[in-house]
């Protein structure tokens, strides 16, 4: 028994302690300050998770293994290490350096790099723990490092601080217990959002008096949604009964926000360290790897296939050749005692390796340090750019990661933040509508200007008493607050002394419209809004109740109470919300108002009101106090009681607001769509706000037909899923149905369809990739995927930054794994950042968390347009060409060397001399494809920029496939059969000097290779499309070097050498004329077939010239008829394109 008893304590001990754990279930209860509820109690300590942020890789202890294991994942590392030890242990034809020196270089440089950029993290985070936080303990302030606070602390954070971990609000300095915070860092919205503290600790304003407080609160464990929160605080005094009270997303401040406006709060942590929502949201660093680097290791395995051929190949043939006594052990070299009692097995196999060391050259070693160096020499070539300087923040772009930049010409889908990334935040009131007729901003007074819009039967202006009405609604219908005097971060409007602030930036500009008409919201005085008419009296209105905003209602109305006694009710809210609770023969006068300004991409808001009498208020002032109280179904009972208030409304009118793109967002879009991507946006932000931005950035048309799976489809709470299922299944049919119809199997085109757009909240989205276990269908996630794959462009409103991370990984897991790109500002969008193959950070106003964690930074959205179409197009096709042209001068560096064993009886004997092996990657050929590999530009940059239809022709990795890579080993085993046996045949004449002289092998192996370096140096010339001075430098600066080391290295009695089997070697083969033409000769051979696939491909190239512009023709370029775009659509399109822009055509043709 007295086990059993220990067991379940121990049990529920270690419950407590791993309530970091993901799978949380139930509540936690947390003793603020500390302190048990009665002395009588005993109050044990609860283990709950420390304050301590941790987004490091690695510790001092894992990073040698832990990188190490990572590294050698690469099949390359792995297989250089095996040869490395072989050579070290077996008697082989070659030294270990040959391979372990490249080998060790490129372990040690990358393992230098990934620990300094972890070093950087643990920096960060170092910063984060080590900062300073006041805790109140005994009715002193305590100051401590941040990773000290535990669960139940009370805090105290002062202005322009941020909150160190998830705090319940208790009270702040303001008299009404109200603070305000922004939330850049975890939603991107830099505006202003109000919190209120419980109002039974509104009064606790000193350290004495908050630490009389002896209080419980019980909450949900931890999870990642930022806006729900549940739970409940119970108070205890002396001598009365507990008071219990509702706690929600409003009493919660989260880790990361910054407290603005307010001189001080205190608040109760209750969700420390990785528990805290902002750490739950953030996505892990995990090493990203290219699809380059996976078509290298695919390669890799054919040629190590071919390498284990060759050896076995050789391996068989030598003992077949060996089963003649005469050739096994011939008169001049009898075997050793030692030898002829060898284990045969051991010996084959000891053979065998040797063989795989001889022909291990197949398998380039020297292509990772190449590739290496050119990522990160040509990474500079982005932050030199200056048309991606952004003169505003003086900064231009940052490259974070080079190892990704070939991904940037691959890209297939972009996912992007609306808010800060492609608007500016900014909010401008463009117009109103007033019972039909419209009023300009542009005049400060009412009197001043009037139109009617569309085809109205009313002219003028409306009536004045109306007019006055509509103003006052918008004075006093939304949650601004004014900051008196100094400025304030986040999203502000100055008016003279004073300064809006508000959670939502329409709203200021809505009070500013007010104010351009004459009616001036003053603040709040005590529970009373004060607002200044046109006659500059000073009006005064009781605020009763706010009706919040939520994005089922789409609206927001408040109740205030008139100086003359009235109650009225001001709605405000998207037409969609507003026109079916108003008077029906209201709405026509104002619906053509609402669609045009739709139509212009405005944020539009209708406008309506009530009056209320006595008896009405009071059942609903009742009905809303009772389910403010309740601690069960709290959103839903309110949710109930709002609908029943906003009803019977009369429409005053409509509003137009602009939320002002980033310069050129649109036109980037158009690009990128065009270029074959398709663009989601993803957005914190409401529906119609993201609906209105999407329309404004052209992602979608006019003629889109949108299909929505947000809370206002989804109707009754009962049978959400039900429904779920129901428009999932709808919207699949139809748009199988619609593909079925159109040919539907180009995978790109030059033109985006606009047909079907989808937008998607984030509740609905927590239903799809989260369905309760009752439900009858799991395969939500497969029929949405579905849904999203065939429409143009995706919207995902309401999203909380996890919920980001989700999506990109659903659509990065799709079939055929389709390479994805994320871009953002905010911290919110670090994890889809990390997520997603490519993440780009842009440079905003929202703090430069996206940016630090991103791979590439740009200062706007725009810059995206020439990063991918220009910088990534060029790298893609640099790097595939690099990867391509290393293994083809590789299979002709080893095939010759093959073909040898052939006539050396399998005897192991290299045709090269050590110095070649060795220096044949290093120094004779590495340098002319590390430059093409930097400075190639086969299209002009600008060219490729300005028609982004380019960027489509090396979509799905069409450099790195199977096609044109067999193209590349054919060619480099047609030029390495040419190379050994046109060298053979000419050494059938043993003599070739006058003197009778006879060449040996090792002229046989020097000729041989003399003519394998020119040859595919200059292959590597006949590819190269733009020659600046370092190509030319470089190319026939390496041929030089061979030379000359060639006649260095045979010219000198080395003494550290055993043997000088080179020695005149160089020196004595050039004087032979018959040399010199088989040189000539062979190299020409080998070229001739490139040379004449050139020529023909410019000749028909120039007999199809309607092109304004032609590519030039690499051979492993992806060709026009690619199953994907059709070569009369082209011819089409450009045709069409050369007429419309005829002046531009002498000019292209020059490219």
């Amino acid at each position: 028994m007295e086990f059993s008893i220990n067991q379940e304590l121990w049990l529920t001990l270690w419950s407590m302690w791993c309530a970091g754990e993901e799978k949380r279930v139930g509540t936690r209860t947390v003793f603020v300050g500390h302190r048990p509820v009665s002395e009588t109690d005993a109050y044990i300590e609860q283990k709950f998770c420390d304050n301590r942020i941790v987004s490091s890789k690695y510790t001092v202890w894992n990073f040698l293994p832990k990188n190490l294991f990572e590294q050698f994942r690469r099949i390359a590392n792995f297989y250089f290490l095996i040869i490395f030890l072989v050579q070290v242990i077996v008697d082989t034809p070659t030294s270990p350096i040959t391979s372990g020196l490249p080998l060790f270089f490129v372990i040690i440089v990358t393992a230098i790099k990934q620990g300094y950029e972890d070093w950087l993290r643990h920096r960060a985070d170092k910063e984060v723990n080590k900062s300073s936080v006041f805790i109140v303990e005994n009715a002193k302030q305590v100051k401590k490092h941040s990773e000290k606070i535990k669960v139940g602390d009370v805090v105290e954070v002062k202005a322009d601080e941020t909150f160190p971990c998830d705090l319940i609000f208790l009270a702040s300095s303001n008299d009404d217990g109200i603070c305000y915070v922004t939330t850049a860092s975890l939603d991107g919205e830099s505006n202003f959002k109000t919190h209120y503290a419980v109002r039974d600790t509104i009064g606790l304003r000193t350290d004495d008096d908050i630490d009389s407080l002896t209080a419980t609160i019980e909450c949900e464990q931890p999870q990642s949604d930022l806006y729900k929160f549940v739970g409940r605080i119970n108070i205890y005094r002396s001598n009365q009964e507990p008071v219990a009270r509702s706690l929600g997303p409003e009493s919660l401040l989260l880790k990361g926000s910054t407290l603005k406006n307010t001189k001080k709060i205190y608040g109760v942590a209750v969700y420390t360290g990785m528990e805290t929502k902002m750490a739950l949201n953030y996505q892990g660093k995990s090493q990203k790897r290219s699809a380059v680097e996976k078509s290298i290791n695919a390669f890799l395995m054919v040629y190590l296939c071919i390498l284990v051929s060759k050896a076995t190949v050789c391996t068989t043939l030598k003992y077949v050749w060996q089963s003649n006594p005469f050739n096994d052990e011939p008169w001049y070299n009898q075997k050793t005692k030692k030898e002829r009692d060898a284990f045969k097995i051991l010996r084959m196999f000891t053979d065998f390796l040797s063989f795989m060391v001889l022909f291990n050259f197949i398998i380039p070693v020297s292509m990772y340090v190449t590739v290496e160096m050119q990522k990160f020499l040509g990474s500079f070539f982005i932050a030199w750019d200056k048309e991606m300087y952004d003169e505003e923040i003086q900064e231009g772009a940052l490259v974070n990661t080079s190892d990704l930049n070939e991904e940037l010409g691959q890209v297939e889908y972009v996912f992007t933040d609306k808010t800060g990334t492609l608007t500016e935040n900014s909010m401008k009131f463009i117009e109103c509508c007033i019972d039909g007729h419209k009023y300009s901003s542009r005049m400060s007074e009412v009197d001043g200007f009037s139109h009617t819009d569309g085809p109205m039967t009313y002219y003028g202006k409306a009536l004045k008493c109306r007019e006055e009405l509509f103003l006052r609604a918008l004075c006093l219908c939304h949650t601004v607050q004014i900051k008196e005097g100094d400025n304030v971060d986040g999203l502000i409007v100055n008016q003279e002394c004073s300064t809006y602030i508000s959670s939502s930036p329409d709203e200021i500009a809505l009070v500013k419209g007010a104010k351009k008409y004459g009616f001036t919201f003053l603040g709040h005085e005590n529970d009373f809004m004060k607002v200044q008419n046109q006659k500059n009296e000073i009006e005064k209105y009781r605020l009763l109740h706010v009706l919040n905003f939520d994005p089922v209602r789409r609206r927001m109305s408040v109740i205030v109470k008139t100086s003359a006694g009235k109650f009225l009710l001001f709605c405000k809210g998207a037409d969609s919300s507003i026109f079916p609770r108003v008077q029906q023969d209201e709405i026509q006068q104002t619906k053509v108002h609402v669609e045009r300004n739709a139509m212009d991409g405005y944020r539009t808001l209708c406008v309506a009101f009530k009056e209320l009498t006595q008896e009405d208020y009071k059942k609903i002032d009742g009905q809303l106090s009772e389910a403010k109280m309740a601690l069960q179904d709290r959103e839903e009972k309110m949710a109930r009681i709002f609908d029943d208030i906003e009803t019977d409304m009369h429409l005053i009118g409509a509003t137009a607001v602009e939320d002002r793109l980033q310069e050129h967002a649109a036109e980037t879009i158009e690009a990128l769509q065009t270029a074959g991507m398709k663009v989601w946006v993803l957005t914190g932000d409401k529906m119609e706000t993201a609906k209105s931005t999407c329309y404004a950035s052209r992602l979608f048309q006019t003629n889109t037909e949108l299909l929505e799976l947000t809370a206002k489809t989804m109707g009754d709470s009962n049978r959400k899923e039900d429904r779920l299922h129901e428009l999932l299944l709808e919207y699949h049919k139809k748009l199988l149905q619609d593909f079925s119809k159109n040919s539907g199997k180009l995978k790109r085109s030059w033109t985006v369809s606009q047909e079907y757009g989808l937008i998607v909240d984030g509740s609905t989205l927590s239903l799809i990739l989260n369905p309760s276990q009752d439900s009858s269908s799991s395969n939500y996630k497969s029929i949405f995927l579905q849904i999203c794959l065939k429409c143009a462009a995706v919207l995902c409103c309401r999203m909380a930054p996890l919920q980001k991370a989700q999506i990109v990984k659903m659509v990065k897991n799709t079939k055929g794994n389709p390479i994805t790109l994320s871009v953002g500002d905010g911290a919110n969008d670090v994890s889809m950042i990390l997520e997603a193959h490519v993440g780009i950070g842009i440079k905003g106003k929202e703090g430069r968390q996206a940016a630090r964690n991103s791979d590439y930074a740009v200062p706007r959205f725009k810059h995206l347009r020439k990063l991918l179409l220009g910088h990534g197009h060029l790298y893609y096709v640099r790097i595939a060409h690099l990867v391509q042209y290393f293994f083809y001068k590789n299979l002709c560096f080893i095939l010759p060397q093959f073909l040898y064993q052939f006539f050396c009886g399998f005897s192991q004997q290299p045709l090269y001399d050590a110095a070649y092996l060795t220096m044949y990657n290093i120094c004779f050929t590495s340098l002319p494809i590390l430059a093409y590999s930097l400075l190639e530009q086969h299209i002009n940059i600008e060219t490729l920029t300005s028609d982004p239809r380019l960027y489509m022709k090396i979509s799905d990795n069409a450099m790195l496939q199977w096609k044109p890579f067999l193209y590349w080993t054919f060619l480099g085993t047609f030029e390495g059969l040419v190379f050994f046996f046109g060298v053979y045949f000419l050494f059938q004449n043993s003599s070739l000097e006058d003197n009778g002289k006879v060449f040996g092998n090792w002229t046989f192996g020097t000729i041989v290779f003399t003519i394998l370096v020119f040859t595919v140096t200059l292959k590597l010339a006949l590819d190269t499309r733009f020659w600046t001075w370092m190509n030319h430098f470089v190319i026939w600066g390496s041929l030089a070097f061979y030379v000359f080391f060639s006649f260095f290295w045979g010219g000198i009695i080395w003494p550290f050498l055993k043997q000088q089997r080179m020695y005149f070697i160089f020196a004595h083969m050039v004087t032979s004329i018959s040399a010199w033409l088989a040189i000539i000769l062979l190299i020409f051979i080998s070229l001739f077939p490139e040379i004449l696939l050139v020529v023909f491909k410019n000749a028909k190239r120039k007999n199809h010239q309607t092109v304004p512009f032609n590519l030039p023709m690499l051979l492993s370029y992806k060709p026009m008829e690619n199953g994907y775009i059709s070569e009369m659509k082209i011819k089409d399109a450009v045709t069409n394109l050369t007429q419309q822009y005829h002046l531009r055509v002498p000019q292209m043709q020059q490219l």
